[in-house]
């Protein structure tokens, strides 16, 4: 069952527990069933790959997934991280807002 998150593919979010806590990256992707997402360049995890057609094969650094509940958005004001609200505008769209500052996420 898919739970409704606020964290999408693309979003800037801060790591606020584990090994990687205080980094900041770039949503690469967002697994909804698992509720899990790939942040780049963060959770760097180790994998023995083997040779085939397209690669040489070896050992490489990948980016492991991380659970949605140690990932904050990061406030678009100050760079710091946030909880999210959701907001109806004037036109009818509903937006993203940061709880911190009030800024709007969604474009």
């Amino acid at each position: 069952m898919a739970v409704k998150l606020k964290i999408k593919k693309g979003d800037k979010v801060v790591i606020t527990t584990g090994r990687s806590k205080g980094a900041k990256g770039e949503v690469l992707s967002v697994d909804r069933e698992k509720l899990r997402a790939i942040v780049g360049g963060v959770n760097k995890a180790t994998r023995h790959v083997k040779p085939g057609r397209g690669n040489a094969g070896g050992i490489e650094q990948r980016e492991a997934s991380i659970h949605v509940s140690n990932l904050q958005l990061q406030d678009p004001k100050d760079g710091k991280p946030t909880r999210v609200g959701v907001k109806t505008l004037e036109d009818g769209r509903r937006v993203r807002v940061a709880k911190r500052s009030g800024e709007v996420i969604d474009r």
